[in-house]
């Protein structure tokens, strides 16, 4: 099935409107003229993350998570591309073939999309059939149906109708903004000139946020504002100001 978000539009500097996530990330790799690779992927990482940061208050909270999730990956991708000895789980791995199977899926159906509308909206291809035309809707029951036969199809569909279930207590939606994470840790270097990654998320509530903290650690390298080491692989990341 096409992966499709139905999130609320938003909109960006160059008055282009994104769906979510998936179409944001293809509209980037058209833009750049590149096809859907590891290598494509890894080149608009930062153009995904930095228009998430200048559009962090128009993406609704209940849609922050579809934007985080794809920026999760991207950054997979991209730290691959920077060290080829990286080694990823054989799950991080399929991941990523599933965000590129998702994005070829989600190009298709966005090519086809205005032909479809042209059909539609023509209406050249809708054909009645002649022995029917004019002829009003009747309703033609057997000759041997009965009030009771009616009464028992009745009663049996509304047994077969879903329950409705309780909703419990709804969850607090507790909105990250990777600008303030970016400002906590740019605070934080500057108090202690060196904090490690484990000590910035030893307080975050959940995974998102300590996906957003890591892609904030990472903005702040880009940007030149902080350095970080990392000795052995997979060991401790020590968050350095420059």
């Amino acid at each position: 099935m096409p992966y499709i978000v139905r999130a609320r539009k938003i909109q960006n500097s160059e008055e282009n409107v994104f769906e979510g996530p998936m179409d944001l990330l293809l509209e980037l790799i058209l833009k750049n003229k590149l096809d859907i690779t590891d290598i494509s992927l890894s080149k608009v990482a930062d153009q995904f993350i930095d228009y998430m940061q200048e559009n962090s208050e128009m993406i609704s909270p209940e849609h922050l998570s579809e934007f985080l999730l794809i920026a999760g990956k991207l950054v997979l991708i991209k730290s691959r591309a920077i060290l080829p000895l990286l080694e990823l789980e054989k799950e991080e791995e399929e991941d990523i073939e599933e965000l590129k199977r998702r994005l070829r899926e989600y190009k298709r159906f966005k090519d086809i999309f205005p032909h479809i509308k042209t059909l539609y909206e023509s209406k050249e291809n809708f054909y009645d059939k002649p022995g029917y035309t004019g002829v009003g809707i009747i309703f033609c029951p057997p000759n041997n149906l009965k009030l009771e036969d009616l009464e028992g199809l009745f009663a049996t569909a509304i047994t077969k109708m879903p329950v409705k279930e309780e909703v419990g207590e709804k969850k607090r939606i507790i909105k990250i903004s990777i600008a303030d994470k970016i400002n906590e840790i740019r605070q934080k270097i500057l108090d202690r000139v060196q904090v490690t990654f484990r000590s910035l998320i030893a307080t975050n509530q959940n995974k998102m946020e300590v996906v957003v903290t890591f892609l904030a650690m990472l903005e702040l390298v880009r940007k030149n504002q902080a350095f970080i080491d990392q000795e052995d692989m997979f060991g401790e990341i020590s968050v350095k100001k420059v």
